[in-house]
């Protein structure tokens, strides 16, 4: 089997997707009630096993990215693209339609933020390249 190269930008990428996947979930833990809110907001346990379930695959769908990132398959470029667009979306939407309703915003700007970096970082010609995809 022939190995790839793997340029350290695509390995912090992974890293990336990595802390994610974490992130998502420490977010599904937290739905579930068995993790209470961090950070300003309300202090009580809060259900809801809608966003638990959202977060899990979220939290799988990071797993599977990281796991291409490393072994830098062609298709993690676009399937990182898409997430992370996705993401952004979603964000904005929370963002502007019910900030209040989960105490505070400073972990979303903290995800739009860091999504936006990757999304800027992954279509630099370079890192492009790397999977094989042409500008």
């Amino acid at each position: 089997m022939e190995t790839k190269h793997r340029p350290i930008g695509v390995t912090i990428l992974a890293f990336v997707a990595g802390f994610m996947a974490l992130w998502a979930i420490l977010l599904t833990l937290r739905w579930l009630g068995l993790v209470p809110w961090f950070g300003p907001g309300p202090s009580i346990r809060v259900f809801s096993l809608w966003y638990a379930l959202m977060y899990g695959l979220l939290a799988w769908v990071y797993i599977w990215l990281t796991k291409m990132l490393w072994d830098v398959d062609p298709a993690a470029w676009l399937f990182l693209a898409v997430i992370t667009v996705f993401n952004l979306v979603l964000n904005f939407v929370t963002l502007i339609v019910n900030a209040d309703t989960f105490g505070s915003s400073d972990t979303l700007v903290v995800s739009i933020v860091l999504n936006a970096l990757v999304l800027i970082y992954i279509m630099l010609p370079g890192v492009r390249e790397s999977f094989g995809t042409k500008a």
